[in-house]
């Protein structure tokens, strides 16, 4: 059994976290994106499929080229965060099923010549990664400002166009977020909202 975390770690992954919409001038390091990516690679996917695929932009010709894809409201928040992530999905993910999946050396057939169920599977998982992305950031001491609001085409075509099999899901800004850049927070719904036990 494993043994239940203290209130104040909640606090930090789920109660008290907030998604920022600027961040200090602190860095964040290659060590700390490499942390944060081996803590969520062993976050559950179905059948292990580990779909995502992460371009971790820290350069300003990253965060420029980024940005140029994004809406006029996000485009400034890339351009200031010390990161912005691009959480990608390999529609092809299965061609690495007999590694990642080992004890069934059947699973890649699953998927093959089935391209629907692979985009299927690789949006639900890859979104699965993006939000253990989220919660190790957290867990780490870093914030997140995740995000739709850009051109999924000019993002591949920009930041994919060597990996055809993979496509942009969602992106998400990361470093020490600036308390004055989030905004009151928003109420969340009793368990009885929109929960039923059968």
């Amino acid at each position: 059994m494993t043994e239940k975390l203290s209130d104040a770690a909640l606090d930090t992954i789920f109660r008290a976290a907030r998604t920022y919409n600027g961040y200090t001038d602190e860095p964040v390091s290659e060590a700390e994106l490499r942390a944060i990516w081996d803590l969520m690679k062993w976050g559950p996917t179905s059948a292990n499929q580990l779909p995502a695929r992460l371009i971790w932009c820290v350069s300003d010709a990253a965060k420029q080229k980024l940005a140029a894809c994004a809406s006029a409201q996000n485009a400034p928040k890339i351009l200031a965060a010390p990161v912005t992530v691009i959480i990608g999905m390999d529609t092809n993910f299965h061609e690495h099923l007999p590694e990642f999946f080992p004890h069934n050396q059947t699973a890649k057939s699953w998927f093959e010549g089935d391209t629907e169920l692979r985009e299927v599977s690789a949006m639900r998982n890859s979104t699965l990664q993006g939000a253990y992305f989220i919660i190790a950031a957290r867990a780490l001491g870093l914030d997140t400002g995740p995000m739709s609001g850009f051109d999924n085409g000019l993002v591949d075509a920009a930041f994919f166009a060597e990996m055809p099999a993979v496509r942009s899901n969602f992106i998400s800004t990361l470093g020490h977020g600036d308390p004055s850049t989030i905004f009151e927070r928003s109420p969340r719904p009793a368990f009885e909202k929109f929960n039923r036990i059968a």
